[in-house]
């Protein structure tokens, strides 16, 4: 069943939500300490079988210097450098093995599938740790969440930055096109990256989770929000506290900064991560810029959390040749 909004009402929906007057000093500060303390990527060669690409198994340097694992495959037969295309998994995936995502590289790009720090499930088990605290089933939502500085995602949103870092540095590489895509958590971590990463150069945003967080806990009682809500049902004292850690994780203040193009899908039958709170990141996309943004929302009206599926891969493939057109070889 429809889950949220009529349509005519979550084209007209805006987010109402707080914005920290830190948000850009806090996030700069996270980011340059993790620069500054970033090492060298270390790609190592793996046999896989592949015939269009080169799999390579990367350790590059994410939150505080922190290790994060991620696959590579870079494809052959098509002129260098190439555009890439970062991905980011959904809540509690890990990046399983080396023949899992053969899609983008197979269409002619590099395609970096970066792990997901601490996280893990029956899908497959993850190689990150968060920092010192192993891979582990189950979620991370209230993970550090009485303080913005120690909550688990601002350590995944800079891993997910210091990817495309990584991606922008390697000789095989056009730095100018480099694509963020996603879909759920996933699509919330590439929504993040496109407010904090200038280099982006265009973003898919499947069903974004962490949008407008505060009004998602009111709605819907699915989890990974609802692990939020027994948070506070033991802790009613600290909600105004919780939410303002989220005003610096939330999705609508990052699409707030971001100006790439982007491409997002929602599904008015999702129970997961409500189709309103989709919109609310939606409309403030590319709000603080002064020109005209190229952004559009594709609605999947009879669709749930699984969005439009192998329609929205498709689109979202038209959509990125036309940003990274490359030529073979």
């Amino acid at each position: 069943m429809f889950t949220d909004l009529p349509l005519a009402d979550l084209l007209a929906y805006r987010y109402d939500g707080a914005e920290p007057d830190d948000f850009d000093t806090f996030w700069e500060e996270t980011l340059g300490q993790a620069r500054r303390a970033a090492g060298p990527p270390v790609l190592r060669p793996v046999r896989t079988g592949l015939i269009h690409a080169d799999t390579y198994d990367v350790t590059f340097s994410g939150f505080d210097g922190q290790p994060v694992r991620a696959w590579l495959w870079l494809p052959r037969g098509v002129r260098r450098p190439v555009p890439a295309v970062v991905e980011y998994l959904g809540y509690g995936g890990a990046r399983g093995g080396a023949l899992r995502a053969t899609l983008w590289s197979s269409l002619g790009y590099a395609h970096l599938l970066m792990d997901s720090r601490g996280q893990s499930s029956a899908d497959g088990a993850a190689d990150t740790p968060d920092g010192e605290i192993g891979p582990q089933a189950g979620g991370v939502l209230t993970r550090g969440v009485a303080r913005p500085h120690d909550h688990y995602y601002r350590r995944l949103f800079t891993d997910a930055v210091r990817a495309v870092d990584t991606v922008a540095e390697l000789v095989e590489v056009d730095a100018d096109r480099v694509v963020v895509k996603g879909g759920s958590q996933g699509g919330g971590i590439a929504l993040a990256v496109s407010g904090l990463h200038e280099g982006v150069a265009g973003a898919c945003v499947d069903v974004p989770f962490l949008c407008h967080v505060r009004r998602a806990t009111q709605i819907t009682d699915a989890h990974p929000y609802r692990e939020i809500t027994d948070y506070l049902q033991g802790r009613r004292d600290a909600v105004e506290e919780v939410f303002h850690t989220f005003s610096y994780l939330d999705g609508a203040n990052f699409a707030a900064r971001a100006t790439a193009p982007v491409r997002f899908s929602v599904g008015l039958m999702d129970p997961v991560c409500p189709p309103s709170t989709v919109f609310a990141a939606y409309h403030r996309w590319g709000e603080r810029t002064t020109g005209r943004v190229d952004k559009d929302i594709r609605v999947w009206e009879y669709s749930a959390h699984e969005g439009g599926g192998d329609h929205q891969t498709a689109e979202h493939a038209s959509f990125i040749a036309g940003l990274t057109t490359h030529r073979p070889a």
